[in-house]
């Protein structure tokens, strides 16, 4: 046979070929052909990742404790679960307010504004209640009271690829972690972070490995965020250390973002064994997103422009659009030409929802201000606004304090507060 007929006949090659061996020899080949089959098919079938929870914006209010005795067990929890509501509502007033005591409302006011009870931990007894419940109220409903508007102003939409390093491997949507269940459980509605949160089948677990983080090409990124709907990404990363097996594990959580893996900060937790490990996983994810709203109110965490697609312009056609706009008279006379226009980002105090309004009117006011708007809005803190200035930032800077602030530059950041009155001298 010759060889171009030998390649002709792939099939009966192979047919010779396990002539040759043995009968154990075949058997052993067939189990390894087996084995990597169903290898392939589990790393493309199995299940990997887990459907985020539905946050729509509510107010959340977590750990309300209450401890309850009544005649029987129903009765001691639906009173504790009252008792809830109305810690949860103090506590939620005081948390947008900075203080003060919260108006009463009948309990029955109070069912009407709450959209779900989440049990994080309980114990019945025969007449005793003992738990920790987190409270959810519902934003259009709550928000009129609290005088916060239904719309809370948030950053971009941010891709989010949560990644666990544990036993010196990494894995995000690989396969199912407690990392990724955290960020999967976490209610996001009421952080100022828009996440854009996956469920981690079909494309996922191939286009956001932990290997994708590690890539710097800027031409992929554009792709896999406008694939998401995603302005830029944020890359929270939770490593775990074992002090000795079924004993303490240290956790290290770190808030990375952008292509360029840029540190936030981090926190380290710790758990007394490994049936803690859920509790601090969910713990590390709200400190990591305190971090992320840190970081957007101080003006660390904005989209890269880089990231952005835009199409190309034809300067003929640009051309002719410019000559199309301008008046008759003026196509040929001399322009001066226009001063840049910059982006400021101002940090202001809001302690309520006057303070808002007001420090954009006074904005406004200045001369050379094209627009203000505020794009972080945080009660009871510091919110941040931007500008967009037609001059430098020491003319920003020399407008706002003849108005009575005072400032602070840090490069394009601005740090405003006013004036404290002089008293009279005696």
């Amino acid at each position: 046979m010759s060889l171009s007929q030998t390649l002709s006949r792939p099939a009966a090659v192979l047919r010779q070929f396990s002539r040759l061996l043995s009968r154990p020899v075949q058997i052993l080949i067939a189990i390894a052909l087996g084995l990597a089959a169903a290898a392939l098919f589990a790393q493309m079938e199995g299940e990997r990742g887990v459907p985020p929870i539905a946050s729509g914006g509510d107010f959340e209010v977590r750990g309300v404790k209450v401890d309850v005795y009544a005649k029987d067990a129903d009765s001691a929890r639906y009173a504790g679960w009252r008792m809830a509501q109305r810690q949860a509502w103090r506590m939620l007033w005081q948390r947008t307010h900075g203080g003060g005591g919260a108006p009463a409302l009948s309990d029955s006011q109070l069912e009407a504004m709450i959209s779900g009870i989440e049990v994080e931990y309980e114990q019945n007894g025969p007449n005793r209640y003992v738990a920790t419940l987190g409270i959810l109220f519902d934003r259009a409903r709550t928000g009129q009271l609290l005088g916060v508007s239904g719309n809370v102003m948030r950053s971009p939409p941010l891709l989010v690829i949560p990644v666990m390093w544990d036993g010196g491997s990494a894995v995000s949507y690989e396969r199912i972690n407690e990392w990724q269940k955290a960020w999967a459980r976490y209610r996001t509605g009421d952080s100022a972070i828009d996440y854009v949160r996956v469920a981690g089948s079909i494309a996922d677990p191939i286009l956001l490995n932990a290997g994708q983080t590690g890539r710097r090409g800027r031409l992929w990124w554009r792709v896999l965020l406008d694939q998401y709907g995603a302005a830029d990404v944020v890359i929270p990363i939770a490593r775990l250390d074992r002090a000795y097996p079924g004993g303490p594990v240290t956790g290290t959580f770190t808030a990375r973002y952008g292509p360029d893996n840029a540190l936030i900060g981090s926190v380290t937790l710790r758990a007394s064994n490994d049936s803690g490990i859920a509790q601090m996983m969910d713990e590390g994810a709200r400190r990591i997103d305190e971090l992320y709203i840190r970081a957007l109110n101080d003006g660390r965490l904005r989209p890269d422009p880089s990231l952005i697609i835009e199409e190309p312009v034809d300067p003929d056609a640009l051309a002719i659009e410019n000559a199309v706009d301008a008046p008759i008279e003026a196509i040929d006379a001399p322009t001066a030409p226009a001063a840049g226009v910059t982006s400021f980002a101002i940090q202001f105090d809001t302690p309520d929802v006057g303070s808002v309004g007001a420090g954009e009117s006074t904005l406004r006011s200045i001369p050379g201000v094209r627009s203000a708007l505020t794009s972080s809005l945080a009660l009871g803190g510091t919110s941040v606004m931007q500008v967009s200035f037609d001059g430098t930032a020491d003319m920003l800077r020399a407008g706002l304090q003849a108005r009575g602030y005072q400032v602070a530059v840090s490069g394009a950041t601005l740090r405003i507060t006013r004036r404290q009155a002089t008293p009279p001298s005696q």
